[in-house]
């Protein structure tokens, strides 16, 4: 039998990928398996639309010949109103992102396995020691770390993952050219990331559109299965169908094409995790998961899961004598809660209140934004409950009421 590698992560996307990283970097050895075959990936896994801000960029060193188009400001629109706010982002083109994360994992030695299923745990002794894959082939590790996302075959059958149907959301997006960026009427959506809360475009969620450069944008569709979706669906309206319900009746994309083979679906779930870690293993990224429910930010929070993730790795094998007990590998609990998705509860709060609004108030929030500045959003943003109550009315009673009535249902 083989020597077990220091750590084997089930999953190469950017939670997977900057996990191997880090602990490749501090010379553990370290496998990532993935199901694409090389010479595909990421083509079936190629689905965020990759926005991200000045901080991840540097935080993780991301260069800029992964990036599509450097935006300056962020706009959020309602049926009838936007609101924009001065920030500088990223929109990256997210396969070269991918590629470059394994090549940087690689030049530190971690190892990849592509074409490569994981299936379900490798146990012994009731505890994980591995993960089998492609049917009955094993590979063993001192730690192992799903990052699968959403399938969770480890975390799952390991009790550590719950997720649940009715919180997740489903996502598609097609990349577009002629599209027109600075309509009359509209927001200048020039160098722009564009979030719009609008039930018929997307019942229960939001749709986005962020510039890629010159007449090119990002544009897609997502929502969550919730109440704010059942009272505002369309009768036998797929995603596909609201995404085209929208191109073809906004004058922003009157001259607009697809461009061919770029087309991206998602899902992820909208939920606090039921667990992180147990004896052995580590759940990160989007298997937890990490997506920040509000504005739908993964890239970040995936891979500050993952850094997390080889932090406590290393803290679980550097003694003199390794320990990877359940209790060793809480700490990655402790930096989960605390750098990767500090107050999670209060920002799901947030976000299903968002979701059982009605149009209506979609262009009251978004006149208020304009009315307080962002100051207020920042601060609501950040979990400041004056700030998040000063965006409540008397008038909005009868929907944090309906949230209440949700939650104990539930």
């Amino acid at each position: 039998m083989s020597q077990p590698y220091d750590a084997v992560i089930a999953g190469a996307g950017p939670a997977g990928a900057q996990c191997a990283r880090d602990i490749a970097a501090r010379g553990y050895d370290v496998v990532v398996l993935e199901t694409e075959t090389e010479e595909e990936f990421p083509s079936r896994s190629n689905k965020s639309t990759a926005g991200t801000f000045p901080s991840t960029m540097s935080s993780f060193g991301i260069p800029d010949d992964v990036v599509m188009n450097f935006t300056d400001s962020v706009v959020i629109e309602s049926p009838n109103h936007h609101y924009e706010r001065t920030q500088s982002g990223a929109v990256l083109e997210f396969a070269d992102f991918k590629n470059w994360l394994v090549e940087e994992g690689r030049a530190d030695g971690a190892e990849y396995w592509f074409d490569a299923r994981v299936s379900k745990p490798l146990m012994e002794d009731g505890e994980i020691v591995g993960v089998v894959y492609n049917g009955d082939e094993e590979v063993r590790g001192e730690v192992v770390i799903d990052a699968t996302g959403p399938s969770a075959p480890l975390a799952k059958k390991l009790g550590v993952a719950d997720l649940e149907r009715e919180n997740q959301a489903i996502g598609i997006e097609y990349e577009y050219e002629g599209v027109d960026v600075d309509a009359d009427g509209y927001a200048d959506l020039t160098d722009a990331m564009m979030l719009r809360l609008d039930h018929r475009m997307a019942p229960g969620g939001y749709s986005w559109l962020f510039h890629t450069g010159e007449d090119t944008a990002k544009v897609g569709v997502c929502y969550l299965q919730n109440e704010g979706h059942r009272e505002n669906a369309r009768d036998g309206f797929t995603i596909d169908d609201y995404l085209t319900n929208w191109v073809d009746t906004d004058p922003r994309f009157e001259n607009a094409e697809r461009i061919a083979g770029k087309q991206h679906r998602g899902s992820a779930h909208i939920q606090l995790p039921t667990g992180l870690s147990t004896d052995n293993f580590m759940a990160i990224g989007d298997t937890v998961p990490s997506i920040d429910p509000l504005w739908g930010e993964g890239i970040a929070k995936c891979m500050r899961s993952g850094r997390a993730a080889a932090a406590t790795v290393d803290a679980c094998l550097t003694p003199d004598e390794p320990d990877t007990s359940a209790e060793a590998t809480s700490v990655y609990d402790r930096l989960w809660h605390e750098d990767v998705a500090p107050k999670a509860r209060y920002r799901l709060i947030m976000t299903e209140l968002l979701y059982l609004g009605s149009n209506e108030r979609y262009d009251r929030l978004v006149s208020d934004l304009n009315r307080l500045g962002e100051d207020t959003l920042k601060r609501a943003n950040e979990g400041n409950l004056r700030a998040l109550f000063g965006l409540l009315k008397a008038r909005d009673v009868p929907l944090v009421a309906k949230y209440t009535r949700n939650q104990l249902s539930g």
